[in-house]
């Protein structure tokens, strides 16, 4: 159900709104003038606002200009017994989908809602194409520290190569955004890139997925299947989490990496492969091959450019960066301003450790985007973050649960910045 905001000094017109809407089976919230309607739009969402002009403590030309900055996307019927046809004009040039005079005429005033609704609908299912479309495109690599350059320039020299990479990093550091790099740059760009995630795969279904399978292969192969390597063909096969991989799907890649064939499960058919494969792990495959759980020839295989991604606690001096590109990517899919971040938050920021790497730092900026205010400060950091990195720490946990409530306990960390800072 649709909901809309009448905005009136005037009961008697509040009232014959609602009536009005209510009866056409929208759901209608009321505000006696602009202070009252940006509080209400701050604590909920409207489809239409429906806002009069001449009203006391704020009028309807400024609350529509506050309304531009709060929720853009909101369409604004704006509707006065006292206006002219320049003020009609100034409204629609500040921002309103449309202007009515009072008593506005009863279909005129429904046909528009419909239409300012249906834009509403637009414009929202734009915002999700953009994301989508957005989410398509490879990232830029954010950072200027020394790991992140030798990032940079080993990607500039081996993508153009057919050399296999093996990235390397724990989780969270862009492992993925580094591979897509290497396919992006390199004459395989054209074709597509192929992404396999071997954690998430059962191991008993990570052959069919990688090589596909013949009909009745086994119980549930209804039909074939076009595996991995053959949908990579010509392009790259990205093999997220391979040390996860079993060792009999590892001794089939194997086999493909050294003669460009595959066989689907249940075939005997061998089709030819023209794939360059870049693998990723969490885990320090050395270790693994020592255990027994992956085979130290696929290894060297896999393993003639490692790319090493650090982790974020070792690339402290590229979070400002990382905050501004986050800050402006979420506002946008947010469909809001970039907000502002003050210095002495981005130093809180840089204090945090981030055990999940630049996969939480984004996490954390979109919630200080969604609870703070106008602009994100040092307060907000100390409230909304810094409870769950105390809790990845005993020792701090230990110290902080001295404190007996939460003002104590940011008067304590903000010494502690100062205290920092002087240093």
């Amino acid at each position: 159900m649709a909901k809309i905001l009448i905005v009136d000094d005037e009961r008697s017109i509040r009232r014959t709104l609602r009536e009005i809407l209510e009866f056409e089976k929208y759901e209608v919230d009321e505000a006696v003038d602009g202070l009252d309607c940006l509080v209400k739009l701050k604590q909920n969402k409207y489809d239409v606002i429906v806002l009069d002009i001449k009203m006391p403590k704020m009028d309807g030309m400024e609350a529509l200009e506050r309304i531009q900055l709060i929720a853009a996307d909101t369409p604004v019927l704006m509707i006065s017994g006292h206006a002219n046809i320049d003020t009609a004009v100034e409204a629609v040039k500040k921002g309103a989908f449309d202007f009515i005079s009072k008593p506005p005429d009863l279909n005129r005033l429904l046909i528009t809602l419909r239409n300012a609704m249906d834009k509403s609908s637009l414009i929202s299912e734009t915002k999700v194409l953009k994301r989508k479309v957005s989410k398509a495109k490879v990232q830029e690599i954010i950072g200027e520290s020394n790991g992140i350059n030798q990032i940079k320039a080993t990607i500039d020299r081996v993508a153009p190569t057919e050399a296999r990479v093996l990235v390397t990093g724990p989780n969270g550091t862009g492992k993925e955004l580094v591979a897509r790099w290497v396919h992006e740059k390199s004459a395989r760009v054209s074709n597509p890139i192929v992404e396999v995630n071997c954690a998430a795969i059962p191991s008993e279904l990570i052959e069919s997925e990688l090589f596909g399978h013949e009909k009745g292969a086994f119980t549930s192969a209804v039909k074939q299947r076009i595996g991995k390597f053959e949908l990579a063909h010509g392009g790259t096969l990205f093999l997220d989490e391979i040390g996860d991989m079993s060792l009999s799907a590892q001794a089939k890649v194997l086999r493909a990496l050294q003669e460009n064939r595959i066989s689907r499960v249940g075939g005997d058919k061998e089709i030819q492969v023209d794939v360059r494969v870049i693998a990723a792990t969490n885990k320090d495959l050395r270790k693994e091959i020592d255990a027994g759980r992956f085979r130290e020839d696929l290894y060297h295989r896999l393993a003639v450019i490692i790319i090493d991604v650090p982790p974020l606690n070792e690339r402290k001096d590229d979070i400002p960066q990382l905050v501004d590109h986050f800050n402006k990517q979420i506002c946008r899919e947010y469909g809001i301003s970039p907000k502002r971040i003050e210095p002495a938050a981005i130093t809180a920021l840089q204090s945090v450790n981030w055990t999940g790497n630049i996969r939480e730092l984004r996490n954390v900026i979109e919630r200080l985007i969604i609870l703070s205010g106008e602009e994100v400060t040092k307060s907000d950091v100390v409230r909304h973050v810094f409870p769950s990195s105390v809790a990845r720490s005993p020792r701090l946990k230990e110290v902080f649960e001295q404190f007996s409530n939460p003002e104590e306990l940011h008067k304590y960390i903000e010494e502690a910045f100062s205290a920092y800072k002087n240093n």
